[in-house]
């Protein structure tokens, strides 16, 4: 045999190893995955086999507005990033999504640009594996980047394609499979890991949203050209799909070669342009799956990627829609969209969502709450119907109170003030709320957290104040405050059996160097980090990071601005010879500033008051007596800074108002009602931009407001044209704001009347009043085509189904909820009305026109 030189040698070692790489190259790896879906569609952990669940967020500062937005406010966005992870951390979230907008980092043909965006976007994926939150991402959105604002011309294949094209044609597929095979080939910087070797990157959603179309086999084969290129590149993580979007193709969704599927939910809508106030827990009472009946579905794991509570302020909906979620199975939820710290004071940019711990805290706690919820609720596991089921495990959410709650032996947690009892408070390791308990009594606004370091020793941290000056959901702007921040100092309590009475404070946050002692378990406290100790106990020895955050770790926002801004909501009517109230929340002033309300009434009659504070912000003066008579009342509130600078509101206009150049004429207005006078339920000419439609079919579906034969009387007229392709509309109102100055006469109205027609042919149509409690009480009416006036008796409208709305999306949920039949209709509990129609198949042109509906008294006047 002939022998070779070491040289030799070297070289042939050289050449089968390039070769071996080259192979390597040519055949990636498996990448390592910690989650699995067994046989039966649960997603388990691979380490013990047990069952996972993850519970997080939507976040988009990398992309589109949100990126724009920061840059317009000149914010650095990684310390945005920053912030903002720290806060999702501080929440306990372990799950975050996004639809990556890929029309801004790729070009027509799919082939990826490496660019701010992408960097972001790993800036973003390392923080959030320093935080232990767990990441699945959606690498095609379809979506243009411009909401709010206009689409940018970025030269991608989805501007190219757009949604319904890139699923149908052999181009864009081609696109898709080039981009995704580069993106989850793409190395992080900041990890030096590609997303499929990433650990943390535990799972990905082929798109956002499918408006599938065609033949259903080409949707097939659509969904596994995707997943096939996904693998191509060693991915062998899960792959989901959604199926809840086009549920038209589920049976071809179903076919494709993936290991779950995909939901949403907006159980409230989206975009009412005005916050949603009632009862919504009836929404959220069940999360209905209709996909059941396909037999491969049911071993196919099951995730929200997107949900929310659209434009509901109140404290009591995630924790809900979070049992809701286990019971129907689902593994992982991730709420669209949390808002960044740099922007919330505006809402800009999904103005019918808005969540954020510094300023929307309640609702922030109450996510928090939720949490716990989709961790601790078994899968599966059902709590019966609404209201039994709003109080499930350790869990309690209450739409009376506006509160959700978490009550176990080591933790305490609530969404607003409360007076529950917390299980042990001697064994407690975890409190967080905002208002106060029976373990923290505080006087602010903002969230608090207590956290146990070790035994007799706690860190503390307090949230600014918040206050909301207008309303969140309507039409935004980054130069239009909603929420204003405002530090404060304010007394807190604290009753922790083994911190004692006299525990020692001592600030942790940069640039305070506060030491001192509670008297009475009493400390005053501005917003930052503490650490509370026994009396003569050593904090040496404390652990630097508790859980996922750092002990001294502290992120809040200054506030936007600093003049006085006021909310108010003047009652529409009030009762005479009642005492009434006017209320306010007030931010940007100080114990030196002069506050007065100055009144006027249309049956004679002015007068100047000072206002009192009653709470953190809060401020409220009782109506005068002499001004408590029938007619018009119009006010105004004054700050007075000093002597020569003057804030009026409504308007906050500056300037002396006693000036006799003044040209302020804004004012608020309130009706004072005459004794036995009608109440006024819904009108078209003042309340149609808070009303809520049913109309499943918009293109086939007309809703107008038009005059009537009166001077000043509106019209609602809903319209089906084909009724081929609807079988009914309905609408409805809240007047629970609208009647809240009258409510101590409510149950002394005994009839309802109203003026309607049929559009073309005669209609059946039901009326029906909506209580707090979500039970619904109606009657059948029968409309001509002549205008007519209809008068019915309280006591003739019998127990009923509502009419949920806004609808919940998807469509394939309920669409109505029957409470269990209660002890009668009390107008007092009252809160919607709902006017609701049925169409005749294949009739063209059927519907309604409606006037004001009125509660009347048989003492009151005749019609």
């Amino acid at each position: 045999m002939k022998r070779i030189s070491y040289l030799q040698y070297l070289l042939l070692l050289l050449f089968v190893v390039l070769q071996f790489d080259s192979n390597a190259q040519s055949k990636p790896a498996a990448a390592k995955s910690s989650i699995y879906v067994d046989d039966k569609g649960v997603i388990r952990w691979k380490d013990n086999n047990k069952e996972a669940s993850f519970f997080g967020v939507n976040y988009t500062v990398p992309f589109a507005f949100g990126y724009r937005s920061h840059k317009t406010l000149q914010v650095p966005l990684e310390k945005a990033i920053d912030q903002d992870v720290y806060h999702l951390a501080r929440l306990g979230l372990n799950a975050f999504r996004v639809h990556v907008w890929d029309t801004e980092i790729t070009d027509s043909t799919g082939n990826l640009i490496e660019n701010e965006h992408l960097r972001l976007f790993d800036y973003l994926i390392a923080q959030l594996k320093k935080r232990n939150i767990k990441i699945l991402i959606t690498p095609i959105a379809f979506w243009g980047n411009g909401y709010p604002e206009r689409d940018e011309a970025t030269g991608s294949f989805s501007a190219k394609y757009g949604k319904d094209r890139a699923l149908v044609e052999e181009e864009a597929f081609k696109a898709q499979e080039r981009y995704l095979e580069q993106f989850f080939k793409h190395k992080n910087p900041y990890t030096s890991l590609t997303y499929t070797d990433d650990p943390d990157v535990l799972a990905m959603e082929i798109n956002n949203e499918p408006h599938h179309s065609g033949p259903p086999e080409r949707t097939t084969e659509y969904i596994n050209r995707m997943t096939k290129a996904v693998k191509g590149t060693g991915w062998n993580k899960p792959v989901f799909y959604n199926i809840s979007e086009s549920p038209k193709y589920a049976d071809a969704v179903v076919k494709a070669d993936v290991d779950g599927h995909s939901f949403q939910w907006y159980p409230t809508g989206l975009v009412a342009n005005f916050a949603l106030k009632g009862n919504h827990l009836p929404h959220v009472d069940t999360y209905a799956i209709p996909f059941d009946s396909i037999p491969a579905f049911r071993n196919r794991a099951k995730m929200v990627y997107e949900f929310d509570s659209g434009d509901v302020l109140d404290s009591y909906m995630y924790p809900a829609m979070a049992r809701s979620f286990r019971t129907a199975g689902f593994q992982w939820a991730t709420q669209f969209a949390y808002d960044p710290l740099a922007t919330a004071y505006a809402n800009p940019e999904y103005q019918t969502h808005y969540l954020n711990l510094a300023y929307t805290p309640s609702k922030a706690i109450s996510f928090l709450i939720a949490a716990k919820v989709f961790d601790r609720v078994p899968r599966l596991k059902s709590y019966g119907q609404y209201p039994a089921s709003a109080t499930f495990e350790s869990f309690r959410v209450s739409y009376e109170e506006s509160l959700s709650e978490m009550n176990t032996n080591n933790a305490f947690y609530y969404s607003n003030s409360t007076k529950t009892k917390p299980l042990s408070p001697a064994k407690l390791k975890h409190v967080a709320g905002v208002g106060s308990s029976e373990i923290v009594n505080y006087k602010g606004t903002g969230a608090y957290f207590l956290d146990k370091v070790k035994e007799g020793v706690w860190r503390l941290e307090v949230m600014p104040d918040v206050i909301q000056v207008r309303d969140p959901f309507e039409r935004p702007s980054l130069k239009k405050e909603v929420t204003r921040i405002q530090w404060g100092n304010h007394q807190m309590t604290i009753d922790l059996p083994d911190l004692g009475a006299d525990y020692t404070v001592e600030a942790l946050h940069e640039g305070d160097s506060l030491k001192s002692s509670a008297e009475g378990r009493q400390i005053n406290i501005s917003p930052g980090v503490y650490l509370l100790a026994q009396k003569g106990k050593k904090s040496s020895g404390i652990p630097q990071r508790i859980g996922n955050i750092g002990l001294r770790e502290f992120v809040a926002p200054e506030a936007f601005a600093s003049q006085p801004a006021v909310a108010h909501h003047p009652d529409i009517e009030v009762s005479a010879g009642k005492s009434h109230i006017l209320r306010f929340q007030i931010a940007g002033v100080e114990p030196s500033d002069k506050i007065s309300v100055q009144l006027n009434h249309t049956a004679g009659g002015w007068k100047t008051l000072g206002v009192s504070p009653v709470a953190a912000h809060q401020y409220q003066v009782e109506l005068p007596s002499e001004l408590q008579k029938p007619g018009e009342l119009s006010y105004k509130l004054i700050v007075r800074k000093g002597n020569e600078q003057f804030f009026t509101f409504p308007g906050g206009h500056t300037g002396d108002p006693y000036n006799w150049e003044s040209v302020q004429a804004d004012s608020w207005k309130t009706r004072v009602a005459a004794v036995n006078a009608a109440a006024e339920l819904f009108n078209p000419a003042t309340d149609r931009s808070r009303v809520s439609v049913y109309a499943p079919l918009w293109k086939n579906n007309k809703v107008e407001y038009i005059s009537s034969f009166l001077p000043g009387e509106m019209l609602i007229r809903q319209l089906i044209v084909n009724s081929a392709d609807a079988n009914g509309m309905g609408f409805q109102f809240n007047f629970g704001d609208k009647l809240s100055g009258r409510t101590s006469e409510l149950n002394t109205f005994d009839r309802i009347i109203f003026k309607a027609r049929a559009i073309d042919k005669p209609l059946k149509a039901k009326l029906v009043i909506v209580t707090k409690d979500a039970e619904a009480y109606s009657k059948d009416f029968n409309l001509s085509r002549e205008l007519h006036e209809f008068e019915i008796p309280i006591g003739d409208l019998k127990p009923d189904a509502q009419m949920l709305l806004p609808r919940p999306y998807p469509g394939f949920h309920p669409l109505y909820f029957k409470a269990a039949d209660g002890s009668g209709l009390k107008l007092s509990d009252a809160e919607k009305v709902q006017i609701i129609f049925e169409a005749a198949k294949d009739e063209k042109n059927q519907g309604l026109e409606l006037g004001s509906i009125l509660l009347l008294k048989r003492a009151g006047p005749d019609r």
